[in-house]
Order: C-alpha cells, then sequence, then structure tokens
C-alpha cells in the first residue's frame, strides 16, 4: 500500500485526456489572482505651487512632475526632454497649461490661466493632453489651484466636470 501511495496509480493511465486534463492543477492564467495583487501605487496627492516647483528637474535623484490643466503627470521617464538643461525644461515644476495649448515655453505663457486661447489652441491643448500626457506618463496628483481658493479655503463648489477643458472620466 506504501508504494502505490508514493506512485501514481496506474489506472491513471487508462483514462481519457479529457478527464486528464481535470486531473491536473490549474495552469497560470492571464487575470492575476487576486489574493497576491501588487502594493497599490503611490496615492494621487494636491500640489501647491511651491510644493509642484520642487520637482522641477533639477534636482538630481527627485522625480520630474509637470502640470497640465491642473493635473499632474510624473514625467521622469522623459528626463531627456524635461530635466535640467533639456530642451523642455521650462515646462517642469508648474502648471504649463497655456505653454502647452501655445506650444510656447515663453515664461508669460507658464501658467494654468486659458483666458484668450483660441479655438485651435485649445483643441492643440486637448490633443497634447490626451495624446501625450495621459498616454504616456503616470497621473500623480492635481494643483490645488483645481480644488481650493485663492485664500487657500476649500472650494465647495468644486465639481471637477464643471472645469473648464477636463473631464474626471477621461482622467482614470
Amino acid at each position: 500500500a506504501g508504494a502505490a501511495a508514493r506512485g501514481p496509480l496506474p489506472c491513471l493511465a487508462l483514462l481519457p485526456l479529457p478527464c486528464l486534463l481535470l486531473l491536473l492543477p490549474p495552469a497560470a492564467s492571464a487575470e492575476p489572482d487576486l489574493r497576491f495583487r501588487p502594493p497599490a501605487e503611490a496615492p494621487v496627492r494636491l500640489f501647491t505651487e511651491p510644493e509642484l516647483a520642487r520637482y522641477d528637474g533639477h534636482q538630481e535623484g527627485q522625480p520630474i512632475y509637470l502640470a497640465v490643466k491642473g493635473v499632474v503627470f510624473d514625467v521622469t521617464s522623459g528626463k531627456e526632454f524635461y530635466g535640467k538643461g533639456a530642451p523642455y525644461n521650462a515646462l517642469a515644476g508648474k502648471d504649463s497649461t497655456r505653454g502647452v495649448a501655445k506650444m510656447s515655453l515663453d515664461p508669460a505663457d507658464l501658467t494654468h490661466d486659458t483666458t484668450g486661447l483660441t479655438e485651435e489652441e485649445l483643441k492643440s491643448l486637448d490633443d497634447i493632453f490626451n495624446n501625450v500626457y495621459k498616454a504616456k506618463y503616470p497621473i500623480v496628483g492635481y494643483t490645488s489651484r483645481r480644488i481650493l481658493n485663492e485664500d487657500g479655503s476649500p472650494n465647495l463648489d468644486f465639481k471637477p466636470e464643471d472645469q473648464p477643458h477636463f473631464s474626471i472620466k477621461d482622467e482614470f
């Protein structure tokens, strides 16, 4: 009886193939095993202008962030574009919505303000926001300007879906 318990049963060879497959352990599936979840990503946070300015690509080993339409993206993987001395470094560490819309690095355009932009510039902004930033870079937070009043108090009337050129359903 001891030898039979250690080895495969000889009668398994007589089973049809579909029945044998049922006895095999399940193969690894493309679906992740929900019992073993990867660690959660860093939480999305709110950035004030001075906090966002710390991530301008000038400090070695620090991530590089930039905001477009009040959404803060981690553009560290594009360090050759946004890092210190890189061609688009002027956009980093701030909400550069206007500059992105106008394709401008003029310091006067490196702001969140979209007042007076043309229809073409607004379309360009949406295209770049969706097809470059959202497609390539992780969202790490939002600028406080989107959620707080000028005095820093919470804007109780804030509704992301009511903000110009913003759709929360498209951000995640």
